[in-house]
Order: structure tokens, then C-alpha cells, then sequence
């Protein structure tokens, strides 16, 4: 039951939110004159938009996928090094979206000096993108923080896990109560009892904690996968979309993975992965096809997007940076191995700095 509740959750945010882009980007009180170009040709760029449409959606199910189905792979199992670096790689770059490509782009769009079309009077006096990814970072952390509480809550489990080991090698968190209360009496009949039920303790708390993280990261990267196809839809400029459909096949394939690693570890049975992998898979592809709405030069197009530009921004940079990279660097299996955190580093810097540098086409 809780799988279908997630699921409804899912499609009613998706629903939701595709009723009120539309409505946002369609109410246009004012046009700005867009420059004329060689490049711009509507008959010439449809047709790569229908093949930006099949190619960012295959190579999306390819990435999601592409860890979702490791289990048989033994290299590739959660508990191997191979899908730790993997997922810093993943995470590297979900990390360089928020900051090179969905924050500059709100800069952009909010800020007078590239959007003339704005009202100087507000938007030229107060930095609108950084104010709003600042409060979509705090939010995104109250909602981590309070699902990661309420789903502790009402399955009993501990917020705090404890280690998987009761003779001090403290892997995971704090000692829980019924360890102290073990070892206060002394009772080492005792022992391998509560050394059980922390394990479990400890088991499903991390695996409460997977579920709230591919949830939230699943939200952010759908605002902003439909973002992006909107800006793709919306070009007419057949001297940049070929560079444009490349970039984005491969900054979806490698966020796919990210979010992939993530649905792996929260253990999701078969319906809710599904539908996950649907979802991320789509919404690019649906942000080309609701391009149709989409007035790139109108005032309300540009508020609307920049507004969800910078939250999806700050969301993006919180999720890489606690839930992903500061979750597993300072974890026990990296916490353990220096090699294994300078080979993680390096990819990290490997997925940033590809990604980064998609940022002169993307």
C-alpha cells in the first residue's frame, strides 16, 4: 500500500505540475522582439526536435537503468567499490548541473542585464536566484529531514542506526540504547541479542533513509529534466540544437545513473521503480513536446522558468553535496579506505569537470 501511495504521490506531482507550466507560460502581457538569425528555421528544427525527442528518451532509460539491473553483475553490486565510484561519478555531476548549467541559467533569465524584458524595478534590485535556491536548499532539507522522521516513525524504526559491529567499531551512527543497556549490566548473554536487533536497526534505518533520498532527487531532477526541455523545444536555432541534443542525451544518461544508484540502494520493489524510471525518462522529452506554450522572450516565461531554474538549482546542489557525496565519503565504506576515496574523488572531479565543460553547448 505504501508503494501505490508513493506512486499516486508521484503522478499527482507530475499531473500538477504540467496543468500549471502551461497556464504560467501562456499568459504573455508583453512580448520582447527576438533578433532575427540566419540559424532560426521552424521547418528545419522540427524535425531534430523529433529525434531529440527518441534520443534524450532512450538514452534517459539507458542511464536510469543501467545500475537498476547490476545485481547480476557482481562488480556492480551496492556493496562493491566499482558502484561506489559509479555513483560519485553520478553525483559529480548532478552536482555540476545545479551549479554550471541551472544557476546560470535563472542568472540569466532573472537579472536586467540579460533579460531586458523585466521590470527594472524589481528584478534589477534584489538577486532573485540566489535568494530562491538558498530557500529551495533549506526546504529540500526540511523534507528530508522531516519524511526521513515520519517514515522512522511508522515503520518503529531508530533515526539513529547503530553499528553493524557491538564491540566498538561504530559504522554507521551512535550506539542505540538497547547496546548501552547491554553493556551497563553486563550481561553477555545478552549480547549477541541486541547485536541482532541493531543490525536490523541499523539495515532499516539506511534503507528508510535510501527511499527519502531517491524521492527528493527524484522530484528535483523531474522539475528540472521538463525545464530543460522546454528551453530544447523552444529553439529554433538549427546551428545549435544538433550540439544541444548531444549534450542533453548525455547529461540525462549520467544523471540517470545517479538516480538509478539511488532507486538501487532504497531496495523499491518492481512497480515503484518502474514508475520512477518512467517519470525520469519522460519529462524531458514532455518539456520539448509542451514547448508549444512557451514564449521565450515573454516576461511571465522568463519569471516562471527562472523561478524553477533556481530551486531546482538549489535542490540539485543539496542533494549531491549531503545526500550523495557527504553520505558516502563519510561513511564506513569509504571512511575505511583511503585508496577507495581518492579513486572516488577523482570521480567525482572526472563526472563535475565533464559536466562542466558541457556547459559551453548546453
Amino acid at each position: 500500500m505504501a508503494e501505490m501511495a508513493e506512486a499516486k504521490l508521484l503522478l499527482l506531482i507530475f499531473l500538477s505540475f504540467s496543468l500549471l507550466v502551461p497556464q504560467a507560460l501562456s499568459v504573455v502581457p508583453e512580448e520582447c522582439t527576438a533578433e532575427s538569425d540566419d540559424c532560426i528555421n521552424k521547418a528545419k528544427a522540427l524535425p531534430l526536435k523529433i529525434i531529440a525527442i527518441v534520443s534524450i528518451l532512450v538514452t534517459s532509460l539507458i542511464g536510469v537503468c543501467s545500475l537498476l539491473f547490476t545485481r547480476s553483475v557482481q562488480a556492480l553490486n551496492p556493496d562493491r567499490d566499482l558502484f561506489v565510484i559509479i555513483k560519485c561519478f553520478a553525483a559529480g555531476i548532478i552536482l555540476a548541473t545545479g551549479f554550471m548549467h541551472v544557476s546560470p541559467d535563472s542568472f540569466d533569465m532573472l537579472t536586467l542585464q540579460f533579460s531586458p524584458c523585466l521590470k527594472e524595478n524589481l528584478w534589477h534590485k534584489f538577486p532573485f536566484t540566489g535568494f530562491v535556491a538558498m530557500l529551495s536548499a533549506i526546504v529540500t532539507l526540511m523534507v528530508d529531514s522531516m519524511a526521513t522522521s515520519m517514515y522512522s516513525q511508522k515503520n518503529n524504526v531508530g533515526v539513529i542506526p547503530e553499528s553493524e559491529t557491538i564491540d566498538g567499531d561504530r559504522e554507521m551512527g551512535v550506539v542505540t540504547a538497547a547496546h548501552l543497556h547491554s553493556h551497563g549490566h553486563g550481561r553477555r548473554h545478552h549480547h549477541h541479542h541486541h547485536g541482532a536487533a541493531g543490525k536490523v536497526e541499523a539495515t532499516s534505518s539506511w534503507l528508510l533513509r535510501y527511499r527519502v533520498v531517491a524521492m527528493v532527487l527524484e522530484l528535483g531532477i523531474v522539475v528540472h529534466s521538463v525545464v530543460i526541455g522546454l528551453g530544447l523545444g523552444a529553439s529554433s536555432n538549427v546551428c545549435t540544437i544538433r550540439g544541444l541534443v548531444a549534450a542533453l542525451c548525455f547529461h540525462q544518461m549520467s544523471e540517470g545513473m545517479g538516480l538509478g544508484g539511488c532507486i538501487l540502494q532504497a531496495e523499491y520493489r518492481w512497480l515503484k521503480k518502474l514508475v520512477m524510471v518512467f517519470f525520469f525518462s519522460v519529462t524531458t522529452p514532455f518539456g520539448i513536446a509542451l514547448s508549444s506554450t512557451y514564449q521565450e522572450n515573454s516576461p511571465s516565461s522568463l519569471i516562471t522558468v527562472g523561478l524553477l531554474n533556481a530551486s531546482s538549482a538549489g535542490l540539485l546542489i543539496y542533494m549531491a553535496l549531503v545526500d550523495l557525496l557527504a553520505a558516502d565519503f563519510m561513511g564506513p565504506k569509504l571512511q575505511r579506505s583511503i585508496k577507495l576515496q581518492i579513486k572516488s574523488y577523482a570521480a567525482v572531479l572526472l563526472g563535475a569537470g565533464g559536466m562542466s565543460l558541457m556547459a559551453k553547448w548546453a
